[in-house]
């Protein structure tokens, strides 16, 4: 890792890496992650990621987006996300991702909680590791482009403008300050700061914690998303998501006695809070799910993942219920950026989950994630590729206020959590 750059990018879930892919080969670029660059949240998502389904779709995804949201969402970044879906996921079909196809060899759709009609491209149950590791292959063939693991920013460099960031080498236990002309923080959710998530533990929200650090604005911080479905276990660790196209392919939800109580395809908000209620009324720490009504085929082609880790977990799903609860999953909120990606701090940019530009609004579609991730990182890239200017990098940055980093950490989690409770707080006042 060296001292200069031309671009930094924070992250290697599919925002950073789509955005390293769409920047300029004559641009020195440097992606840095806190551990390995498989450890992210892109690479755990198993439903799929949305596709327009023609200019008469438009409608009713733009609907559902905005439904789902709570009509909280931004209008130009739904219709922009929508708009350049096809583009999107043509690219990536380009990359080496491998939809399911049908036998005609179309790419097959599924539907997931809150669609009005299937519009979802899939690879099996994993999705997300699917895309994520091809554009790391891809991002891997790029001479500009450096990806530093084990790497952890502590800090951004900023006077008045954000010129690097202040970066822990963890294998050498060296901290440096590392310059560049523009800084993209894709640096994921929230997920590690709660007892119960599917998100990797390490995803501590530090880019938010950085931006309020240094009063760069955001935006609906407490707008978080519980998953109705995830595997209930008493063993401790990350929860295991149970994706929601099960339910869209026909899985129900069912009470301590079996029987179903509620719409599976509502929204997540609703049937996590369907499945709450359900919970409490029936005494129990978890409902059931049963996966039999949907072909014993297609559960093992399209759930492969979710078959063995529930019979790691002792169940047989073409046998039996397996038990689910609701745990935190994705975070809505997050540092104010727009449709380039910009945030209110000059050459500091923010995409994918650890932004908030208002395409979800209060309330996350289903795999509307991985789509909105790609199609702001490369708008972010083209931005920073179309007003690309040198940066004066003559600041001189202290590193000794940097050795205790549990110290750091402890007061970013503790600053993130207090500016959701305040968020909170002020929204109960609204109310």
């Amino acid at each position: 890792m060296n001292r200069n750059y031309d671009v930094i990018i924070v992250g290697t879930g599919v925002a950073g890496l789509f955005a390293a892919l769409h920047l300029p080969r004559t641009k020195k670029v440097l992606v840095i992650c806190k551990d390995k660059p498989d450890i992210s949240d892109s690479y755990l998502a198993q439903g799929g990621i949305c596709r327009l389904q023609g200019e008469s779709d438009f409608e009713s995804f733009y609907d559902d987006t905005m439904r789902a949201g709570h009509g909280e969402n931004n209008p130009a970044s739904v219709e922009r996300m929508i708009r350049q879906s096809e583009e999107v996921t043509d690219e990536l079909i380009s990359y080496g991702v491998d939809f399911a196809r049908n036998k005609d060899g179309s790419l097959a759709v599924t539907r997931e909680g809150g669609h009005s009609r299937n519009r979802i491209l899939y690879h099996e149950d994993c999705t997300g590791k699917e895309i994520t590791a091809c554009l790391l292959e891809r991002v891997k063939e790029l001479k500009n482009v450096e990806i530093a693991e084990q790497t952890v920013m502590l800090d951004i460099i900023a006077d008045k403008e954000c010129l690097g960031i202040v970066a822990l080498d963890k294998k050498s236990k060296k901290t440096e300050s590392v310059f560049a002309d523009y800084t993209v923080l894709a640096c994921g959710g929230i997920g590690g700061i709660f007892e119960k998530s599917t998100n990797f533990p390490i995803l501590t929200g530090d880019g938010v914690a950085i931006a309020l650090k240094h009063g760069v604005a955001v935006d609906s911080i407490n707008y978080i998303q519980i998953h109705p479905t995830t595997l209930y276990s008493e063993k401790g660790g990350r929860s295991f998501l149970i994706s929601e196209s099960v339910r869209g392919e026909g899985a129900h939800l069912l009470d301590k006695n079996f029987k179903r109580f509620c719409d599976e395809l509502q929204p997540r908000d609703k049937v996590t809070a369907e499945i709450r209620k359900q919970m409490q009324k029936d005494g129990t720490k978890h409902v059931w799910l049963d996966m039999r009504p949907i072909p014993k085929d297609e559960i093992k082609t399209h759930f492969p993942a979710i078959v063995k880790r529930c019979a790691e977990e002792g169940y047989d799903v073409f046998k039996e219920c397996i038990p689910v609860v609701p745990a935190q999953h994705y975070f809505m909120g997050g540092i104010r950026s727009d449709t380039d990606g910009k945030t209110t701090m000059p050459r500091l940019y923010a995409v994918g989950e650890t932004c908030c530009n208002g395409v979800h609004g209060a309330n996350r579609l289903a795999s509307n994630s991985l789509l909105e991730s790609l199609v702001f990182a490369k708008r972010a890239a083209l931005n920073i590729s179309e007003e690309y200017t040198a940066a004066n990098r003559t600041v001189k940055v202290n590193l000794q206020g940097f050795a205790d980093t549990d110290k750091i950490f402890t007061e970013y989690k503790l600053m993130l959590q207090n500016a959701i409770k305040e968020a909170d707080d002020e929204r109960l006042k609204r109310n």
